[in-house]
């Protein structure tokens, strides 16, 4: 009877401890497709993008992730924001070589969402911010300029005399996420034109400082003739001179829809507000967005006696040729013309 009882017992106990060893086997299993689900890598090998919207749940990113081939389980997904208890953010991303679900599900929870680059170069105007806003997909050009018209108020605490953002939409790179409307870009770029105004210490004579660098940054790309193409410009306003400024001209065909992308003389007499040879004085607002340089020597133009230039964009040899009369800003012009006819213009 003795044995008996201990070989039931033995047998009890086997039975019990494979039992265990089972369910250990298949924790470890588990748990060992679990980490490959979430830890190896995995996804598209060319650019995929995953737009996901306000609100979704964790299953539904989960499953938008799987359908896109960037996480192996949504499931797993799912279960990996349960652990981590973060808050995913909604916005498009891009993903275009293989990530563990671990990496994909940091990336959304830091709201790493894909961008566009938007270069605004010195001297653009709102015309040329448009087309490339356009060209980027990041809006239309009509959405832009109706935002850089209607948003004015954005600069009335420094400018109330605005009737645009034109001169106020800081040149530089922005990054703007899928969805970004026209009007948060030119409240960003205007933002950028604020930061740059407390640091040059521009709080005064805003309107008038930032049109006259539109000019400036019209007339020479290089930075170091800057003061003295201001000095012309504030020399010939102190003797009442027509400015005489040809991007002045052109920004007013531009307002009108006449532009043809060459100056001809019969524009020059055309009566438009810009028009600098018909009309003494700056012109009633910026023709273009200036960058700091332009606007430091706007402030601060060079003590010239200047009141003639040949502009260094127009000059084959590269630099603006200044003057005090106009007997040698006509041998500048001159000399001008020799070096356009050597370089083979005409």
């Amino acid at each position: 009877m003795v044995s008996r009882r201990r070989k039931s017992r033995r047998r009890k106990s086997s039975g019990a401890a494979g039992f265990v060893l089972g369910f250990l086997l298949v924790a470890l299993v588990a748990a060992g497709v679990a980490v490959w689900l979430v830890v190896a890598p995995y996804g598209p090998e060319t650019e995929t993008f995953v737009d996901l919207a306000p609100g979704s749940s964790t299953a539904k990113i989960g499953r938008q992730l799987q359908q896109a081939g960037v996480v192996r389980s949504g499931l797993a997904f799912d279960l990996l924001r349960f652990w981590e208890h973060g808050a995913l953010m909604a916005g498009e991303y891009r993903f275009n070589h293989p990530l563990s679900a671990v990496e994909v599900y940091r990336r959304i929870a830091r709201g790493e969402v894909y961008t566009v680059a938007l270069t605004v170069p010195e001297g653009a105007n709102i015309f040329d911010i448009a087309s490339r806003v356009q060209e980027a997909g990041l809006a239309t050009r009509r959405q832009f300029l109706q935002a850089a018209v209607q948003q004015a108020g954005l600069i009335a605490s420094l400018d109330p005399k605005a009737r645009s953002l034109e001169g106020y939409l800081f040149p530089d790179t922005y990054h703007f996420a899928k969805g970004t409307t026209a009007g948060q870009m030119v409240a960003a770029m205007v933002q950028s034109f604020r930061v740059v105004a407390r640091e040059l210490g521009l709080k005064h004579h805003v309107h008038r400082v930032v049109t006259l660098a539109s000019l400036v940054v019209r007339e020479t790309a290089v930075n170091a003739e800057e003061p003295l193409v201001a000095s012309v410009f504030e020399n010939r306003l102190a003797q009442k001179m027509p400015l005489m400024c040809d991007p002045t001209v052109i920004y007013g065909l531009e307002l009108e829809g006449r532009w043809r992308g060459v100056i001809y003389q019969s524009d020059l007499k055309y009566n438009t507000a810009y028009n600098t040879y018909l009309h003494t004085g700056l012109p009633p607002g910026p023709v273009a967005n200036p960058g700091i340089s332009s606007l430091r020597a706007a402030m601060h133009p060079a003590h010239t006696d200047y009141l003639y230039f040949v502009a260094a964009g127009d000059n084959p040899q590269g630099r603006s040729l200044f003057s005090a009369t106009l007997s040698q800003h006509s041998r500048n012009v001159a000399g001008y013309r020799r070096a356009l006819h050597m370089a083979g213009g005409r």
